[in-house]
This record gives structure tokens, C-alpha cells and sequence, in this order.
């Protein structure tokens, strides 16, 4: 079977449902089910903080018991019938409680699918990795793009059913052939053998983590703020949408050359770049307060994420044992992609109550330690590549 084309089409069918999940889930809450914007914030914050628990602990514990088809199966069934749970749920408490519930499920489907590129691209099954991840981009910005016409016309009420939809695609799509090497299941005991901790034994990973924790963090006022960030601007509302999409096209330019264009780039000078183009992104919103800049800034979307999530992979592929990755992906997708933003979250808030631009400028607290990091990990690998060489020689 086409190996690339397999994963070309899981990552564009998981991520067209986040499109519509990520945007729009919480508004769907506010205006179908009748709940405060208040507690529909509250709800999804503890989602987030369910989301890292099941990231870092779930994850990692049922990647060592089941393959990785299995879990992706098992995974998208439980998101299936928790989607399916919101339909009668009409309370606070009752969303609430689905909302826990899929958290235990959707969101670990991320780091799943990331684990099983990388298993390919070990095994040599998968060529290339950001070429695939790309496809999951074009899907996320699909979504939006056909979800916006359909509100239009049919009202909120459409977005369950579109997320309903997406994702019983994907559990559809997860029973098809897939390739052999994700059906394989775990040695006995490589669990317990391999617990989490000894992944901090790996050199440098746990510095690299801290990179990636920092500049995954900084993007928590853009998420959290940038909408209402761009009406305090006066940006056009009929533009919002396209303005906010930019990043998600500069993410996908980025992922479609990746492999080509930065295959001899190492994950030290990738973690310097993406720190860089992290700051001048930040800096640039808080000086030029102006929907042009704002729009200009959105560009180095394929930094501050893309290059950054880019690193992590490829520093997992060449330095993380197979029967380890699922447990790494758990680690980054707990603190990196959820709590980390959840704390900022709070930070760039009471910034933003003070000034706006306040919120953008303070993430740097976030990529100049980023940066001087990536600069010191670039140093050490260097370093230690040339003893490599020397030794071989």
C-alpha cells in the first residue's frame, strides 16, 4: 500500500474535525445549549486540563498495551460516542461531564497520529513527514472555510452535526487497510522496562522539551485573544476569518517543503529559527497595532509553530526508540500543547485587561529563554557530533 498516501488522508480527516471542534466548539455551547460565555470558558478550561492528564498519562499507558492502529481505533470510537452524548446533554454539569469525557478521547488522537508517522518514518515506510502533516493543515483551514458557508445558512446548530460527521469519517477511515507496522503490538514488559523517566536519560530531551514548552506557550494570547484582539483593531469582521487563516496557510507552506528544504538544517538551528521568528511575530503585533502588521506577523505562524513542532519530530525520530515515542508525544502534548497554554492563558489575560498589545509583548518572557536555550542545545549537539565524527574516523 502507498504508505505517504495512508497518512496524507488520516492526518487531513482527524484535523478537518479539529477544524471544526477548535474554532467553534464553544460558541456552538453558548448559542445552542443556552450556557454563559463564563461557564462555557470554565468547561472548556477543565477540558484542557483533562486533555493534558490523558496526554501524559492514558496515552502513554495504552500505547505500551495496544497497537498503534488499535488505540487510534479505540480512540476515535470513544470520540464518536462522546460527541454523540452531547445531544441529550442540555446543563451545565451535563456538558460538563461529556466534555471530560471526550477530552479523555479526542485529543490524545493528536499525539497518536504523530506517534505513528514517526514509527513509519523509522521503519522507513513514510519518506516524508511534513509533506503528510501538511495535508492535516489544508484540512484543519477546509473545515473553516466550508463550515462558515454552511452556519451561514443553516445556523450553529450545523456545527454538531459537522463534527458528528467528520469524525465517524475518521473512525470509518481508522478499520481500512493500514500499514503493518502500526498493527504490531508491544513487547511484553517494554512498559514497565521503559517508563517515562528514562526518557530524561536521553540526551538532551529533556532540554529540547523545555524549548518546545516555551514556544508552544507563547502562542496562548494569539489563541485565546486574537480574535477579539483584531475587532479592538477595527479589522474588517468579513476579514477575520481570512487574516486568522493566514498562519494556518503559512503552517501548511511550511510543512509542504519541510523535508526538502530543511532536511540538513539541525534540530538546534530549526529551535533558534522558530525562537527568532517567534519574537519578531510578537514584537511586531505589540509595536504596530494595525491590521496590516497583524496580518504581515501571521506569516511567521510557520516559525513560531511549524518549525517548532517540526524540531520536536525530527529530534524524536533520529534520538527516541520506537517503544518510546508514544511516551515522548504524551509528555510534549500534555505540557507543551495544553497546560503550558492554560497557564499563559491566565498571564496574557491579566495583561490584556491592562493594555491588548500587553498580552502579544508579554510572550516573549516566553521566546528570548527559548531562543538563548536553543542556541545553548545547538552548541552542545554540535559539539557532540564532531566528537562522533572524530570517533569514527
Amino acid at each position: 500500500m502507498n504508505t505517504q498516501r495512508w497518512m496524507n488522508r488520516q492526518f487531513f480527516s482527524f484535523y478537518m474535525t479539529w477544524g471544526v471542534f477548535l474554532p467553534y466548539w464553544t460558541g456552538w455551547m453558548i448559542h445552542t445549549k443556552g450556557i454563559t460565555v463564563s461557564q462555557a470558558s470554565l468547561i472548556m478550561s477543565l477540558g484542557l486540563a483533562a486533555r493534558g492528564l490523558s496526554t501524559l498519562f492514558a496515552f502513554p499507558y495504552l500505547s505500551g498495551k495496544f497497537s498503534s492502529k488499535t488505540l487510534l481505533n479505540g480512540m476515535s470510537i470513544g470520540t464518536l460516542i462522546a460527541i454523540l452524548c452531547y445531544i441529550p446533554a442540555d446543563s451545565f454539569a451535563s456538558l460538563l461531564i461529556v466534555t471530560l469525557f471526550l477530552h479523555f478521547f479526542y485529543p490524545t488522537l493528536m499525539p497518536a497520529l504523530d506517534s505513528a508517522a514517526s514509527v513509519l518514518v523509522q521503519s522507513k515506510q513514510l519518506k516524508h513527514y511534513g509533506k503528510s502533516r501538511s495535508w492535516g493543515s489544508i484540512g484543519f483551514v477546509a473545515a473553516g472555510m466550508i463550515l462558515t458557508f454552511f452556519t451561514g445558512a443553516l445556523g450553529d446548530d450545523v456545527i454538531l452535526w459537522a463534527l458528528l460527521l467528520g469524525t465517524l469519517v475518521f473512525v470509518c477511515l481508522g478499520f481500512m487497510h493500514a500499514p503493518a507496522a502500526l498493527s504490531k503490538k508491544p513487547q511484553a514488559g517494554e512498559t514497565k522496562k521503559d517508563g517515562m523517566l528514562k526518557l530524561f536519560r536521553i540526551k538532551h530531551f529533556g532540554l529540547v522539551l523545555v524549548i518546545v514548552i516555551l514556544l508552544q506557550a507563547a502562542h496562548a494570547s494569539y489563541y485565546n485573544y486574537g480574535y477579539i484582539y483584531l475587532q479592538e483593531i477595527h479589522a474588517p469582521q468579513y476579514l477575520i476569518g481570512v487574516i486568522i487563516n493566514i498562519a494556518v496557510m503559512a503552517e501548511i507552506l511550511f510543512f509542504s517543503i519541510a523535508d526538502r528544504t530543511f532536511r540538513k538544517f539541525s534540530v538546534g538551528s530549526l529551535l533558534t529559527l522558530a525562537a527568532l521568528g517567534s519574537t519578531v511575530r510578537w514584537i511586531l503585533v505589540f509595536a504596530f497595532p494595525n491590521v496590516i502588521v497583524f496580518s504581515i506577523a501571521q506569516a511567521l505562524h510557520a516559525c513560531s509553530f511549524a518549525m517548532a513542532h517540526y524540531a520536536f519530530m525530527k529530534y524524536l525520530i533520529k534520538h527516541i526508540p520506537h517503544e518510546q515515542i508514544p511516551k515522548a508525544q504524551g509528555i510534549y502534548s500534555a505540557l507543551a500543547l495544553s497546560w503550558s497554554t492554560a497557564a499563559f492563558t491566565i498571564f496574557g489575560g491579566y495583561l490584556y485587561e491592562i493594555e491588548p498589545r500587553y498580552a502579544f509583548i508579554g510572550m516573549i518572557i516566553c521566546t528570548i529563554p527559548a531562543m538563548l536555550l536553543a542556541l545553548v542545545y545547538r552548541k552542545l549537539d554540535y559539539r557532540r557530533e564532531v566528537q562522533t565524527k572524530s570517533l569514527v574516523s
